[in-house]
């Protein structure tokens, strides 16, 4: 059937992508599984250290002819890379899909996202000025220049494959440096595709580099001498070791973590809309977002309204739709693995025996299709969670939904902020006043207001607090650039 035409018909064999070349590693290689079918697509190398070292010379020998590449001809690159992303939209949504599980929807809004922050880093001409003033003193001038640095490392994980590198690669590289990407080795086939289209865009050889792999890459990356900054987006404990790293090698480093993230649902709410968005957040991408929504905190006491709320979204998350994410029909696909789906039924299991009810019980969906059940679950929501259960504390990174009660929001938001992470919180509600006290007190650094997924858009800052961000700066917009650029002040007289 067209509806599950995939791009890839035969096993993919995923290679290195270094100084212009697509190189076969002499490290182990593991399969790469399509989720919904358990069907291997593709293999992809755990490369060497050596093979880091070789993208990092390549990556610096670039440099100093990238960064003498005019401001406005490296933008006409990243306008013809943002063609060309165009033009194969389908294509890349649906190898997204095929890797991960997601629906084709969620893959291609996607591709949207990621195409949007090639589009603010086409702007670099104006993003990338500095500023003047003559006459500072007596026949002295003075300017900043912000310049690039040199080599900066990507590292990305598995649950937006497509999207989370465009975070970071356009601004790096409109800003005059050079890259060396890590894929996740789980989803490896958006980054190759995307670097075959940044070579057919024209970025030069070892403009642009990608290694597969594992510790071993991330190990060397963190060491390396010739790489200045690492940017990062994965769990909290990861981002530990990142951060950490960074700071022990003196490089910069900008580390997206975990998040716990809770929607706040008012009596005055818009319920319908409000239902609405607990559908996308809670349950869209197979809960595998760090702005999926977690705890669902119902304030007030007001019996009917909570019945009223949680069982409109109990029956419309027992309608969805679950299967292999290519049907348009489907409405959630399968987690990324047979173990994540493990860690996800252990915090069930978990739940049960801290004594929280299961209003839906997920564990056993019925699947769409003739597909093994090996990573699907369907969506599962608790009531009667107390703050210090695993389910209400824990990242568990999968379709489960834990309710709470509060008297008021005053104690919703002292329950946000008990929190160890601060990503993304949210509230319902049609009062201003509870909007705004809820915007100014949660520690959170993404808020939404009758939002349900917090993304900030790509001309403004991925933010965070917490344990969910480490570092100063954030990627996309502004913030990126300054980011991938060190401001070099020069003070001038002349006799």
């Amino acid at each position: 059937m067209a509806i599950l035409e995939e791009p890839y018909k035969d096993v993919v064999e995923v290679r290195n992508f270094i100084d212009g070349e697509w190189v076969a590693s002499k490290g182990e290689t593991k399969e790469v599984v399509n989720p919904a079918t358990g069907k291997v697509i593709a293999t992809v190398p755990i490369s060497t250290a050596d093979e880091f070292d070789q993208a990092v010379d390549a990556a610096q020998e670039a440099f100093e002819d990238w960064r003498r590449t005019t401001p406005l001809a490296r933008s006409r690159i990243l306008f013809r890379l943002k063609e060309l992303l165009e033009e194969n939209f389908e294509e890349v949504s649906r190898i997204q899909t095929m890797e991960h599980g997601k629906t084709i929807d969620e893959s291609r809004g996607e591709t949207r996202r990621g195409i949007e922050n090639v589009e603010v880093a086409c702007g670099i001409p104006t993003l990338q000025q500095g500023y003047y003033s003559e006459d500072i003193a007596s026949g002295i001038d003075e300017w900043v220049i912000p310049t690039p640095l040199g080599v900066f490392g990507v590292i990305s994980p598995f649950n937006f494959p497509w999207m989370i590198p465009l975070w970071s690669i356009p601004y790096a590289i409109a800003t005059g440096n050079t890259v060396v990407l890590k894929p996740s080795s789980e989803v490896p086939l958006s980054q190759m595709r995307l670097a075959e289209l940044a070579e057919e865009a024209g970025v030069p050889p070892g403009v642009w580099n990608v290694v597969n792999g594992g510790r071993t890459v991330v190990g060397s990356m963190l060491e390396h001498p010739g790489i200045k900054g690492v940017t990062f987006v994965g769990s909290t404990p990861t981002g530990k070791i990142i951060y950490e790293g960074c700071g022990r090698t003196q490089k910069r480093c900008i580390a997206q973590n975990g998040a716990k993230n809770a929607m706040v649902v008012m009596p005055d709410c818009e319920l319908r809309s409000t239902v609405a968005s607990t559908m996308t957040s809670f349950f869209g991408n197979a809960g595998q977002r760090c702005l999926a929504a977690a705890n669902l905190v119902v304030v007030g006491d007001d019996d009917a309204f909570y019945e009223e709320l949680v069982g409109q979204i109990t029956e419309r998350a027992a309608e969805m739709t679950i299967g292999y994410g290519l049907d348009e029909s489907v409405q959630m696909g399968p987690v990324r693995d047979e173990g994540k789906k493990q860690r996800i039924l252990g915090y069930i299991e978990s739940g049960i025996a801290d004594g929280a009810t299961l209003r839906l019980d997920g564990r056993s969906p019925t699947i769409t299709g003739d597909y093994p059940d090996t990573c699907f679950l369907g969506p599962t929501i608790f009531e009667n969670v107390s703050p210090e259960m695993a389910i209400a504390r824990d990242e568990i990174f999968g379709p489960v939904m834990s309710v709470m009660r509060v008297g008021d929001l005053d104690e919703a938001i002292e329950l946000c902020n008990d929190s160890e992470f601060g990503n993304g919180h949210s509230i319902f509600t049609q009062n201003g006043r509870a909007a705004r006290d809820f915007q100014y007190r949660v520690e959170s650094g993404n808020v939404g207001i009758n939002i349900g997924i917090v993304a900030p858009v790509a001309f403004f800052p991925f933010s965070g607090m917490k344990d969910s961000f480490y570092g100063t700066l954030h990627t996309q917009g502004k913030e990126a650039v300054r980011f991938f650029t060190e401001s070099k002040v020069v003070i001038q007289r002349w006799f």
